[in-house]
Order: C-alpha cells, then structure tokens, then sequence
C-alpha cells in the first residue's frame, strides 16, 4: 500500500458523499492531519476547534522522529509504515523540506559514561560523528538509515498543515472549549462550546482527537481510560551549528553508580537546534495546556546529559531555547483508539497514539477521513483500533463468568 501514497490530496478519493459538515476537536497532530485529509477530498465543510492554539501541547513540544519499522510486529506496523511513506509525500507536496525540516536521518543507539569518566572504553569509528564527543562505553551501533529514519519539526509541521488546510481547502478554526457532543437520536448533531452564550456548531459528524485529554469528555471516558505521560525536553540552540550532523541518538545512562539508567534521545534539527528529551512520568493533567511546565530535577538531568553528549551543548556553548514538558496520550493496552463510537453515529475519536503521535499522524487523519466518506479505510486496517475493542474484550469477559 505504500507504494501508491503518492498524492496525499488523492487518498481516498472517488466515492465521498457530498455535503458533509465535520468538526474536529483538537489542534494538535491528530486532529489537524484528519481536518487535512478530510477537507483535500473536497466534499466537507471542516471546523477544528481547539482551547488554545494550533500545536501548543505535545504536538508542539515533541521531537518528531520518525522510523519506518520500529513498530513492525504490532498492530501498529501497517500504521506506522503508511503514515512514514505519506510524511515523505507530504514533504514533496508541501514543500516539507523548506517549511518543516522534514529530513531522513541516520540514528545511532550508544551506551553513554558519566561526564566524570575520564575516557571511552573505545574510540569513536571515523565514520561516527566528531560532535558526540562525550564518553562512552563501546561504539555505536546504527539502528535505522536514511531509508528507515527521517524527522520533522513538530510544531512546524501541524501548524503548515493546518495553515494549508485553511488557505486552500477552506478548514476552519475557531478558538474555543469543547463543553459537549450534541447528540440527537443516537446521532451527533453538533458541538456546544463552553462560555458566552453556549456557541453551538452544527454538525453531522464529530472527530475526538484531544490527545490526553481525552478522558474529559463522558463519551470517551465512559468507554475507555485515556492517561498522561509527562515528557520533559529541553532544546538548545550551538553557538556552531554547522558542526552538528544529522544523527538522531537513542541514549543508555546512567548518572551514577547504582542510580536509574535513562534511555535519553538527542535530535538535532535542521533548523540549527537540538532536541533532548527522556525524563517521563505519569501525572496529572491540568485542564489548561498553557499551565504545563516542566520540573527542575528532570530539566537539569537533560542539561547534564547534553553536556556528556557533546561539548557543543554545554553551558556557554549553547543557548537555551526551551525548558519544557507535555503530556502523551496512553491507552490501558497501548494502542491508539481510532474509529466510530459505539452506539453515536457520526462520532468518531482518534487518541491514544502515545511517543507515536508525530510519526502516525498523516495515516490516521487519511484512514480516518477514508472511514467518515467510504465507510471503510484503505490507507490503514484501523480494526486493532477500533473503540468497539473494549466492548469486545468486556463482552468476552461477561461470557467467562458462571
């Protein structure tokens, strides 16, 4: 099937019903690449509507790495190997290159020294990147190649997306609370917005995709738990940026004897930055993305690792960008939820995707829109993640009982 995702505006095209109205909840990756997909078949009027802004939560504060086989083995591997073939189509289409540091990227996995070791157990391979000059324990061993790897700039690819849905395909945004579905005889008629006057938009079709906070509308919850994992990051920008090439690094350390070891990821970006992330937790979630802030402890253990990393990233050697965190959608049995509610027609979600967001964006909004217009989605089988799961594992359940 990858082969043919050349035309991202062709996915799925032919049989659309005419005179859809849909409303996408959420400004984040998800939502924006369904109101794309959605809207380049021509046969919709789409709204997003969105608390904040375009990308202001992990889909703006992600690394935006993506790898073509990582996920093979799982229900997510068809998933994950569309949307990484439709990024690159994107990235012809649009210009991606330019306007989003769309890139492919070879990625190295090192098992990295504390900064007091006083040398490697091995030196670097001349094929191994001057700029990780930090000790380590052994060389570097390449897991994924320019053909298997590439990255994106998160932020900078929702947001193009979204501004080409708008200017061209006619999407619109409206900033604005979700307060609840509109649901008239098991069908959805609309979303009713929160404050002033209790807007409603008028719809026939409803997209969930507010990543996680998911679980804040009775829909969803009441079908499934949609939890958050609080990443940190922190971005730097080196006073010599031309030094730093395009490895993405995928970490083993250990800061002290006996301490945890941390599986950190490095990725410079083509915009001369580079993005350290790594330190996760479970958390709440605050109801306003503009509240989330990241820990010291966890800010300052990225400083410390980019610092052994590279002496390119060190204080005085770098600039600092960005100190943050965002929270990652996950799933009970983790795996997104994408599909038609059970029991609401014309109510759709699309949540869950976990550290995949960036990457299985593009196959989720095409299959997604593929499902809405065709009533079946050929992009990707969206079956392991259909909300129908749960009530299927629930119903198992009940049959097991005396």
């Amino acid at each position: 099937m990858a082969s043919q995702l050349l035309s991202p505006s062709a996915v799925g095209q032919g049989t659309a019903s005419v005179g859809k109205t849909v409303v996408v909840c959420g400004g984040g990756v998800i939502g924006v690449c369904t109101a794309y997909f959605l809207a380049t078949k021509g046969a919709a009027r789409v709204t997003v509507v969105e608390k904040s802004s375009v990308a202001c939560a992990a889909s703006g504060k992600a690394g935006g790495f993506l790898a073509l086989d990582w996920c093979d083995g799982s229900p997510l591997g068809v998933l994950a190997r569309a949307s990484f073939h439709l990024h690159r189509s994107l990235a012809t289409a649009l210009d991606g290159p330019a306007n989003y540091g769309y890139r492919p990227l070879d990625t190295l996995s090192l098992t990295l020294l504390p900064s007091s070791s006083s040398a490697s157990d091995a030196a670097p391979s001349p094929s191994f990147p001057r700029w990780v000059d930090g000790p380590q324990a052994r060389q570097p061993r390449t897991i994924g190649t320019t053909e298997t790897t590439a990255q994106v700039h998160p932020q900078l690819f929702t947001r193009t997306l979204m501004s080409v849905a708008a200017s061209k395909h006619g999407v619109e945004v409206v900033i604005g609370e979700v307060e609840r579905v509109e649901v008239e005889d098991g069908r959805v008629a609309g979303v009713k917005l929160k404050g002033g006057d209790g807007r409603v938009i008028p719809a026939d079709t409803v997209v969930l995709a507010l990543g996680p906070w998911s679980n804040r509308s009775p829909i969803v919850s009441s079908l499934f738990n949609v939890s958050g994992l609080k990443a940190h990051s922190i971005i730097l920008r080196p006073k010599v940026p031309d030094a730093i090439t395009p490895h993405a690094l995928f970490l083993n350390y250990q800061p002290a004897p006996g301490s945890k070891t941390l599986d950190p990821e490095v990725y410079p970006r083509p915009t001369g930055e580079v993005y350290i992330c790594g330190m996760s937790k479970e958390a709440e979630v605050p109801d306003d993305p503009e509240e989330i802030h990241g820990e010291s402890e966890s800010i300052s253990m990225l400083h410390e690792i980019a610092s052994t990393v590279s002496s390119h990233l060190r204080d005085g050697e770098a600039e600092v960008v960005a100190e943050q965190a965002c929270f990652l959608p996950c799933t009970d049995d983790g795996l997104p939820v994408i599909g038609e509610i059970p029991g609401i027609k014309g109510c759709y979600v699309a949540t869950g995707h976990s550290c995949w967001g960036i990457l299985n964006g593009p196959a989720t909004g095409a299959s997604l829109a593929e499902l809405i217009f065709d009533g079946n989605s050929t992009t990707a089988d969206l079956k392991p993640f259909s909300p129908s799961r749960v009530l299927n594992v629930y119903a198992f359940a009940l049959n097991l009982l005396p």
